[in-house]
């Protein structure tokens, strides 16, 4: 069964190029170039990723990532544009992106990104699904869920896989490679930047039970205290 693809783009030119290249490398791609258009079709064709230009007419790139995650958690999004601002990047995880391309970007480099997505979709998907004890925090992958009390956080798709790989190496050290690797699928530069970025915004969510702790080990990666 062929992988299928929601692409979303506006530029008529560039969008046929890219859906024709995904087709005849096996993919089956519908692409839709108005955002109003977006949710009927991925109601109807219950896409394997997506793959959303962040500035499109009727609604834009974010918004639709929200309104996706609002019903699939674990659908892999990958933002397309040509905004090159740190904050826009930020901006694209914190609303459930999974990945970022800049425009313009090879058909190679975008296949590469799909394909591991798509792994690291699975992966997560095999793993245990029980619910995860850290401190006075309770984690539950399957819902991408972190619970205190009557307090519930919903994670995004990366910060639920980096909290796992924390959670199950609890009191351990965890080497930076490794986490790049699961969560990103390879360890370049860029990615070593947003992997700073999550560990910040999990320390953020854990700071409530001083008994956690997210040390950064320099030359090596974190461990995980929790006491």
């Amino acid at each position: 069964m062929k992988t299928k693809i929601l692409y979303v783009e506006d530029e008529p030119f560039l969008g046929k190029i890219v859906k024709e290249s995904l087709e005849s490398r096996q993919f089956d791609v519908r692409m839709v170039s108005d955002g109003k258009e977006v949710m009927m079709a991925y109601n109807d064709m219950k896409p394997n990723i997506a793959v959303l230009d962040v500035m499109l007419p009727g609604k834009d790139g974010y918004t639709l990532a929200k309104e996706i995650r609002q019903i699939d958690p674990t659908l892999p999004i990958i933002f397309v544009t040509a905004k090159t601002q740190t904050e826009d990047l930020i901006k694209g995880f914190e609303v459930g992106g999974n990945d970022y391309l800049r425009k313009p970007f090879s058909m190679e480099e975008l296949i590469v990104r799909v394909n591991n997505l798509l792994q690291l979709t699975q992966k997560q998907q095999a793993s245990p699904k029980e619910n995860i004890a850290i401190g006075q925090f309770e984690y539950a992958p399957q819902r991408y869920e972190l619970r205190k009390g009557d307090s519930i956080r919903k994670l995004s798709h990366r910060e639920a896989i980096l909290l796992q790989i924390l959670a199950e190496n609890q009191n351990n050290n965890i080497d930076r490679k490794t986490i790049l690797m699961r969560v990103w699928g390879d360890d370049s530069f860029f990615n070593s930047r947003n992997l700073d970025v999550y560990i910040t915004k999990l320390r953020d969510y854990l700071k409530e039970d001083s008994s956690i702790e997210i040390i950064t080990i320099k030359g090596i990666g974190y461990r995980f205290v929790v006491g």
